[in-house]
């Protein structure tokens, strides 16, 4: 019989790893041999002349989207973990991340992580559920936003659509199921956290009380348990405390869409210091744009959006860009250095880590 640790490592697995891998770079060739329109020339043309310095910016935001996790998850904590074990931790939820289903996100896998890095199993179920909350209150929060603000433009000019169950849909529904779909998740979860476990398990009681639920009785009273155990764990904390987790959590994400306009402007090899009103406002729009792309893509069944963030990467920014060709190779820019990196970082450290807390436990 498999320990818990063999069944966790084996959502490692080198298949798991590659396939993602396979997928997102399969899409990305199949867009660029059925475009005609791409000028190789132009694209070489635009490589030589990178902005180099924005390409450093890009690596800087994303060093500092990283360390705001690891701040996140110190200060989670209280500081149980140090800067050395939050790393890996912080390293191995990315991982984790990427090779599950966006819908999952890879956290049962950080429960496990933190769990191993000696926080106690209840309080690193609190730190996970409460992280979801924060990410997918800022996710809504800030779609909503942008769309009040850019109510004509924060959807790209085209024709997309997809049949979902017998229906068309366009970037737009697929929004708004989305962010509706996420939003009654974080407020279920919130009221588990915050206001009721007790009355949430009874209502997963409730869901599983018929003929055809009645087979995840078991299931429901084990996430309603440890709601609670989660809920118990967050009680308590002063509002010093609250202040750092939520502005942290608003600090990561802003680094992590900041990265993009980054990587753009290399391409389009913007000056800082001589920006237009018009550079300002597609700065703003391209921002707003990868949210709402986010939302999108959170309801992605492939591991880590594989496949579907380089499509709906093309469809939210291909506008921005002379040539069809140049949108695609900065979508394998921004994969490699938001999606690709950290597999790749998983794939190294994770023997380390696991020699480490073996040490631990010894």
């Amino acid at each position: 019989m498999k320990t818990q640790q063999q069944k966790m490592l084996s959502n490692f697995s080198p298949t798991k790893i590659i396939l993602p891998i396979l997928v997102g770079l399969g899409v990305l060739v199949y867009m660029i041999s059925s475009d005609d329109s791409i000028n190789y020339d132009v694209i070489v043309d635009n490589l030589k002349n990178l902005s180099l310095w924005w390409v450093f910016a890009s690596f800087l935001v994303l060093f500092g989207r990283d360390f705001g996790y690891m701040y996140r998850i110190r200060e989670l904590t209280d500081k149980k973990l140090n800067w050395n074990s939050s790393f890996y931790v912080i390293m191995l939820w990315e991982f984790a991340s990427a090779v599950t289903p966006s819908v999952v996100g890879g956290t049962t896998l950080a429960v496990f992580i933190m769990n191993k890095e000696k926080i106690p199993f209840g309080k690193a179920l609190s730190f996970v559920m409460l992280t979801a909350v924060l990410d997918n209150l800022f996710f809504v929060t800030a779609s909503l936003l942008v769309i009040a603000l850019f109510p004509g433009s924060i959807f790209p000019a085209n024709n997309y659509s997809a049949e979902i169950l017998g229906l068309t849909l366009g970037l737009k529904q697929l929004f708004a199921i989305s962010v509706t779909l996420i939003l009654l998740y974080t407020l279920l979860m919130a009221w588990g956290l915050f206001i009721g476990p007790k009355s949430f398990k009874k209502f997963l009681w409730f869901l599983t009380s018929t003929r055809f639920t009645k087979r995840w009785r078991k299931s429901a009273v084990k996430s309603g348990n440890e709601m609670i155990l989660a809920a118990n764990e967050l009680k308590g904390h002063p509002k010093s405390y609250w202040i750092k987790v939520i502005s942290s959590t608003v600090f990561i994400w802003t680094a992590r869409y900041a990265m993009l306009n980054c990587l753009i402007n290399a391409f389009l090899h913007i000056d800082l210091f001589t920006l237009t009103s018009t550079d300002i406002h597609n700065q703003f729009l391209i921002f707003g744009r990868q949210i709402v792309m986010w939302i999108v893509m959170l309801v992605s069944p492939t591991p880590g959006s594989a496949g579907t963030a380089e499509y709906f990467f093309g469809e939210f920014f291909k506008e921005f860009f002379s040539n069809g060709g140049i949108v695609l190779v900065v979508a394998l820019f921004w994969r490699l250095f938001t999606y690709y990196a950290y597999l790749l970082i998983g794939v190294f450290i994770l023997p380390r880590w696991l020699q480490k807390t073996a040490t631990k436990k010894n």
